[in-house]
């Protein structure tokens, strides 16, 4: 089939489903395979920036129906899996503090350290609570005016600006027991690091919903200006996510670049200026050290001085520093800059499981592992043979 010839198809309207859906994901496989054609390439390769968008593509069965001639990469969006084990030790470190109440979200509690998770820390008698929201840490703090709250700051954009006004409401009301340990990752400077790579063979990316409410489109930018790499805000539903993908695909198939919006009803191209002042008053950029990838400049959140009050690293000195290893064979480190799938690592399914999980990848309810695991994803991998470059490379 010509390209004149293909470009004749049509995708159905979206009032019936069934066919939209067929529509779609046939444009997909005809534009997909023809651009593999033209490169001499096996697939167009696509990274899922967002653990949501990981666990929902597995969820919703999409995966499965993808043909051949595109592969899904996962990236580093999942918060917890991008926490260092040294950064969980220090986590620990806070809670065995018999002065103090750490409180953490739920996915971190099982996140192995070198010396064992929060978890472990809870069960020998560390007083560790779980919170739906920053905010419920201060409703500790304001019943036990005795005793020191520190909250563990681990998200994106989208986290820390709830912590931002968390902070804000304990200035205002002059509660003095309340603190965090600020873990917080930035997206776009994760996504220069992989893209700096000349071997990252990424076609695409699939750029997060929840943060991008947030930042907005203008942080993503460089992706497609000075990388040439097409990038989707896409929505969290099957038809967004095929409709992401498709767009994509198309730019790819036309040999263009930008960055688009498919979840307009979730997504101002500015942002969330609110949540952006927020960000700004209380944050400056700092170096963070993403788990297994490394140290990446300004893709960190430090307190301004003027709020080091509540940072917990500076209110109780004396907080580890030391690095630590990552547990010998866990791939959760390339999974995360798209340069291995699940299935590729020796551990996955064996000795690394979700009731025993070695890594965070596993151990996330966003993690590739865990999808992988909970949803049968285990298509060839890969890490042990030559990397194949990616359809736009």
């Amino acid at each position: 089939m010509t390209p004149s010839q293909s470009t004749c198809r049509t995708v159905p309207a979206r009032n019936d489903p069934v066919e939209y859906a067929r529509g779609v994901l046939d444009e997909i496989r005809w534009r997909s395979e023809e651009i593999c054609d033209r490169t001499g390439r096996d697939a167009v390769q696509v990274m899922e920036v967002c653990g949501t968008h990981t666990m929902s593509f597995a969820q919703s069965g999409l995966r499965a129906m993808l043909p051949r001639t595109v592969r899904l990469l996962s990236g580093p969006g999942c918060p917890v899996c991008v926490t260092t084990a040294a950064d969980v030790d220090r986590a620990v470190w806070f809670a065995r503090r018999p002065d103090v109440t750490l409180v953490t979200f739920g996915d971190m509690l099982k996140v192995p350290g070198s010396r064992g998770s929060l978890s472990d820390a809870r069960a020998a008698g560390a007083d560790v609570r779980l919170a739906y929201s920053p905010a419920d840490t201060l409703d500790l703090a304001r019943l036990r005016p005795d005793r020191e709250f520190v909250f563990l700051g681990v998200g994106f954009e989208t986290t820390a600006p709830l912590v931002a006004a968390t902070v804000l409401a304990a200035e205002r009301e002059g509660i003095r027991n309340f603190s965090v340990f600020p873990l917080f990752k930035l997206v776009p400077p994760a996504l220069r690091a992989i893209l700096s790579r000349r071997d990252h063979h990424i076609d695409g990316l699939i750029l997060p919903g929840h943060v991008s409410a947030i930042i907005g489109l203008e942080p993503y930018r460089f992706v497609a200006g000075e990388f040439g790499v097409p990038g989707v805000i896409a929505g969290f539903e099957p038809f967004d996510l095929l409709e992401g993908l498709l767009m994509l695909i198309r730019m790819r198939y036309a040999g263009s670049a930008a960055i688009k919006i498919q979840y307009t009803r979730g997504v101002p191209a500015e942002g969330n200026p609110a949540a952006l002042r927020l960000l700004r008053e209380f944050f400056q950029p700092a170096g963070a050290v993403w788990r297994a990838v490394g140290p990446i400049p300004d893709s960190g959140l430090a307190f301004r001085p003027e709020f080091e009050a509540f940072d917990a690293v500076s209110r109780f000195p004396g907080m580890p520093t030391a690095d630590a290893p990552e547990p010998r064979g866990c791939l959760c480190g390339a999974i995360l800059m798209g340069r291995a799938l699940p299935a590729d690592c020796p551990l996955f399914g064996k000795s690394c499981t979700p009731v025993s999980a070695v890594g965070p990848c596993m151990v996330s309810s966003e993690g590739a592992c865990a999808a992988a695991y909970k949803y049968g994803w285990t298509e060839p991998g890969i890490w042990k043979k030559k990397q194949p470059a990616g359809c736009g490379s």
